[in-house]
C-alpha cells in the first residue's frame, strides 16, 4: 500500500457500532487490522488527527527481546509462562513483518538482528543465564565474549547476546499504511473526538463525547497509551519520561550497525540503530517523572549525554542532531503489557503499559483481543492481566 492521506470522516455516521476503537495510532491501527472483513461496523474516534499522538515518538526497534530478560521473568511468573510470553513477543514480531508484506505497506521495514550488551544491571554472568533460558526455550541467543565482541563490532562490554527475530520501520508510515487498509475495508476514523464517560447497559456500551453525543457499542477497545480515563488508572502502570533523537542521513557508522538494532543491560540503559537513508537514530535515559519530558532545558541536557554514551561506546560521531524529541510511556514491574477487559465491564478492553515495547505488545494486544471479540478466545490470554 503505497503513499497517499488517511481518508477520516468529518462526523460520526451512526449511533451504534458493533466496535468502537479509542485511539488512532499503532496500536488502534493493528486493533481494526485485526478486526476487518469479518462484516463488522467499526469506527475509530481519536481527538487527535490519526498517528498524531505517541506513535510519532516511537523509535521503531521492533524487539521480541523483552525489557525484562527471560531468566529474570522466570523467577516471577514461572518457567513455563515466562517461555510462553517470549514466544509470543517473538510470533508477534513474524506477524508484524507478514502485515507488512500482505498490505504492501511503504515503511522502511527491514529485518534486523539485535545486539544486547552487557550493562550495569545484567553482566556477562546474567547474560550467559539468558542465553540458557533463551534456547530452552526454542528461541535463538548465541553469547558473545568480550574478545568476539571487540573483533566484530569493535565495542569493549564483558559480553553481549546476538539474537534474531526483530525489525525496525518508520512508525509513522508503518500505522498510516495500515490505518489506510482498514479505512479501506470499511472502518470509519473520525479525529476531534474525545471520550468523556463510559457506561455499560447489559450488552452494550455506551460512551460519551466531550461535544456530548452519546455512541453505542457492542464492545469498545480503548488504545489510547499512557493516555487513558481516570478511573482506568492502574497502579502498576507508572508513567515515566524518555529521550531520542536522529542524526542527520549519511552519517559514518560502523558496516555491522546496518544490520542491527542494540540496546544495553542499564538502567536507564541506551539503544539505537540506523536507518536506510543511513541516519542514527538512539535513545533511552529514562525518568521516573512523568513530565520531566516537557522541560526544553532537560532535553537539550539528555541530548548530550545520549551522543556523548553513543560516541564513547562506538565512536561514531553524531554532531549535532537533525531531530530531536522527547516523550511520556508507561511500565509495569514486569515488564509486560496490561490487556483484557476493564474491570466489571466485559464488553470494555483496555491495553496499557507497552514499556519498550510499544508496537510488538500492540500486534499482542490485537490478537488477543479480537478473539475475545470475534469468539475465539486465545489460549495466551492470561498471560497479561490488567490487575
Amino acid at each position: 500500500m503505497r503513499g497517499g492521506s488517511i481518508r477520516t470522516s468529518r462526523a460520526i455516521i451512526h449511533k451504534t457500532y458493533d466496535v468502537i476503537i479509542v485511539g488512532a495510532g499503532i496500536s488502534g491501527a493493528l486493533m481494526a487490522h485485526s478486526l476487518v472483513g469479518k462484516g463488522l461496523r467499526i469506527l475509530m474516534v481519536d481527538r487527535r488527527a490519526p498517528v498524531k499522538g505517541s506513535s510519532l515518538a516511537s523509535t521503531a526497534m521492533i524487539q521480541h527481546e523483552i525489557d525484562i530478560p527471560l531468566h529474570v521473568l522466570q523467577k516471577s511468573m514461572g518457567v513455563a509462562n515466562a517461555q510462553r510470553v517470549w514466544r509470543r513477543s517473538a510470533s508477534a514480531v513474524e506477524q508484524l513483518a507478514q502485515i507488512v508484506r500482505d498490505l504492501d505497506v511503504k515503511c522502511s521495514f527491514q529485518r534486523k538482528k539485535t545486539l544486547f550488551l552487557a550493562g550495569k544491571e545484567y553482566g556477562a554472568r546474567a547474560l550467559k543465564a539468558e542465553v540458557e533460558a533463551r534456547t530452552e526455550a526454542g528461541i535463538g541467543a548465541q553469547l558473545l565474549s568480550a574478545a568476539i565482541l571487540r573483533e566484530r563490532f569493535q565495542i569493549d562490554r564483558t559480553a553481549a547476546i546476538d539474537s534474531t527475530i526483530s525489525a525496525s520501520a518508520n512508525p509513522a508510515q508503518l500505522t498510516a499504511g495500515i490505518l489506510r487498509n482498514a479505512v479501506i475495508l470499511g472502518t470509519e476514523i473520525v479525529s476531534g473526538v474525545e471520550i468523556k464517560d463510559v457506561r455499560v447497559f447489559d450488552e452494550d456500551v455506551v460512551l460519551s463525547t466531550s461535544q456530548g453525543a452519546l455512541l453505542s457499542a457492542r464492545h469498545v477497545v480503548f488504545c489510547t497509551g499512557y493516555e487513558f480515563l481516570e478511573w482506568f488508572a492502574n497502579k502498576r502502570q507508572k508513567v515515566i519520561s524518555t529521550w531520542a533523537l536522529a542524526s542527520r542521513p549519511n552519517i559514518k557508522r560502523p558496516e555491522w550497525l546496518d544490520r542491527y538494532l542494540v540496546w544495553e543491560g542499564s538502567d536507564p540503559y541506551l539503544y539505537f540503530r540506523s536507518t536506510p537513508d543511513g541516519r542514527v537514530i538512539l535513545g533511552g535515559e529514562d525518568e521516573s517523572v512523568e513530565e520531566a519530558y516537557k522541560d526544553q532545558a532537560k532535553r537539550e541536557r539528555k541530548t548530550k549525554v545520549l551522543v556523548e554514551k553513543l560516541a564513547d561506546l562506538t565512536g561514531i560521531a553524531i554532531g549535532e542532531p537533525q531531530f530531536e524529541w522527547s516523550a511520556a510511556f508507561a511500565v509495569t514491574p514486569d515488564g509486560l503489557p496490561m490487556i483484557g477487559n476493564v474491570p466489571h465491564m466485559k464488553n470494555v478492553f483496555v491495553t496499557m503499559g507497552y514499556g519498550g515495547n510499544g508496537i510488538t505488545f500492540s500486534q499482542i494486544a490485537a490478537e488477543l483481543i479480537s478473539g475475545e471479540i470475534l469468539g475465539h478466545h486465545d489460549a495466551d490470554w492470561d498471560l497479561f492481566p490488567i490487575s
